[in-house]
Parts: structure tokens; C-alpha cells; sequence
């Protein structure tokens, strides 16, 4: 075989894995994450050391929740330390029978929806759905993260947090479910995580 023969194969078969791997898991009708995320203070936490950055924690976080989209980036800063960005539902915005009425994509560190009509209040998508920005502890969970397909349901536990680095870079999580726009992201420092 010539290497054109090999490069087509090649991009055929990398074709064929992504496909497969972004084929979206299904479960029927009815809502798989019902709860919302939780999340509690701290008060004193000592900072995390990520690939020369600075992570504070804000608070606990916890969550069961769809997954409705990942992005991977590689070539902004904040792939440093988040390579993978998840586009999440709970509630209502976790059942199959909502979610067909609802486009959802990812772009530039942003998750968008679009409906032509409202299979229920547009401020319950806002607040049942969120962009997570996923910073993994360890190489497994790491794996994991990157391993993700919309549909399946993911319960993960860690910290919401704020990243520093010497050259006066920031970059600081939410810590509402309420709010939309810029700076409406979670930055998560996820220490478990389960894929049900």
C-alpha cells in the first residue's frame, strides 16, 4: 500500500471513531436527573496547584446530570486546564421528550440552544441547563471527562473555583444556577466522577 492508500484509510477510520464516539446515548422519555446541583461554602480551603496555576476553591459541588453536549478544546489558555467543556441538564432539562424540541451546540467556551418552540418556560432551560468548564483532578478522571457522549447521565463531585496564575491571569466560576451570559460558566475542579 502507498501512503495515500494509508491516509485515506487513516481518515476513514478517525471518520468512523468520532462518529461513533459523539452518537448520543438514549433512555426514553421521562426525566434521569431530577435533582439539582448542590453546592455549600467554605470557609477556609487550602489552594490547589494545577500545571502552574492557582485554584481556590469556592465551594463544594456536587451534581447528577445529563450530559447534552462536550466540547474539547486545545488552543485557547484555559485548556491548561480545562480541555473539556460540558454542556449539562437536570430537571426537565435531563428528559428525552424536552430535549427534541431543543438544539443545543457549543462554541467558543459558550453552550447555545435554540427552539422554535418552547416545550417549557424558557427560564427553566436557562436555570436547569449550564456550560461546565471541567478541570480533572487525576489522569482518570481526565479519561473519563473526554470519554463523555450526550445522553449519558454523570454524577460528579468536587469544587467550584477560581483560577490565578503569576501573570495576573483569573478565571472565576460561577456560583449561581441563575445566571446567563458571559461569566455565567461553572469552572470545576472534579475530583470523582461516575458515568451511569
Amino acid at each position: 500500500m502507498n501512503w495515500k492508500t494509508l491516509l485515506v484509510i487513516g481518515l476513514i477510520a478517525y471518520g468512523a471513531y468520532h462518529t461513533w464516539h459523539g452518537r448520543t446515548v438514549t433512555h426514553g422519555p421521562g426525566v434521569i436527573a431530577a435533582s439539582d446541583p448542590m453546592q455549600k461554602e467554605i470557609n477556609r480551603a487550602l489552594p490547589i496547584e494545577k500545571n502552574g496555576y492557582q485554584l481556590t476553591p469556592l465551594a463544594d459541588f456536587q451534581a447528577e446530570t445529563r450530559v447534552l453536549s462536550s466540547e474539547s478544546y486545545h488552543l485557547d489558555r484555559e485548556s491548561d486546564l480545562a480541555s473539556v467543556d460540558l454542556a449539562l441538564g437536570w430537571g426537565r432539562m435531563s428528559d428525552e421528550a424536552i430535549l427534541k424540541n431543543i438544539q443545543i451546540s457549543q462554541s467558543g467556551r459558550f453552550y447555545f440552544w435554540r427552539t422554535d418552540q418552547f416545550p417549557i418556560p424558557r427560564e427553566e432551560i436557562e436555570t436547569h441547563s449550564a456550560n461546565m468548564h471541567m478541570i480533572p483532578a487525576n489522569s482518570g478522571v481526565e479519561k473519563a471527562l473526554k470519554s463523555l457522549r450526550p445522553g449519558q447521565l454523570v454524577n460528579f463531585s468536587g469544587y467550584l473555583v477560581e483560577a490565578r496564575a503569576s501573570d495576573g491571569w483569573r478565571w472565576k466560576s460561577s456560583l449561581s444556577r441563575n445566571d446567563t451570559g458571559d461569566g455565567a460558566c461553572e469552572l470545576v475542579y472534579v475530583k470523582s466522577l461516575s458515568v451511569h
